[in-house]
């Protein structure tokens, strides 16, 4: 029984890997690296459960009665080249990321956005004094 279950707990391990690496590390290639996981066990789930038992390719043939659909392989195929791309595009990204803010961590980031928008707004409230005549 538990072992027929064996590419559900598969899938299940992955997934819980990938979320905790995305929500529990603050390093942006780190959180890369979850998503891809977790990206990884939906494809796993999704071709599992596209398994026919005892299905064959679909070509029609004499005594043959199950077929296996080769439509969630083929779209299958798909995502892992549009994985494949966002991963690479969100990796280009981390490469701009730490060329602007020298870090790709995510406290280190937003430290220094509420740095600089703190410094804006002070910046604008110091413009607004000067302009008024007493």
């Amino acid at each position: 029984m538990l072992m027929g279950l064996f590419n559900n707990w598969v899938v299940i391990l992955l997934m819980m890997i990938g979320l905790y690496i995305v929500i529990a590390h603050g390093n942006l290639i780190k959180k890369i690296i979850g998503l891809t996981i977790f990206q990884t066990s939906v494809f796993i789930f999704y071709i599992s459960m596209a398994k026919v038992d005892g299905g064959t390719a679909p070509i029609l043939m004499d005594k043959i009665t199950a077929y296996s659909n080769p439509l969630p392989h083929v779209l299958i195929l798909t995502a892992i080249v549009v994985g494949i791309s966002t991963t690479a595009l969100g990796l280009a990204l981390l490469i701009r990321i730490k060329e602007s803010y020298g870090s790709i961590e995510e406290e280190d980031i937003q430290k220094q956005d509420l740095l600089a928008q703190s410094e804006q707004e002070q910046g604008k409230h110091d413009s607004n004094h000067g302009d008024k005549i007493t």
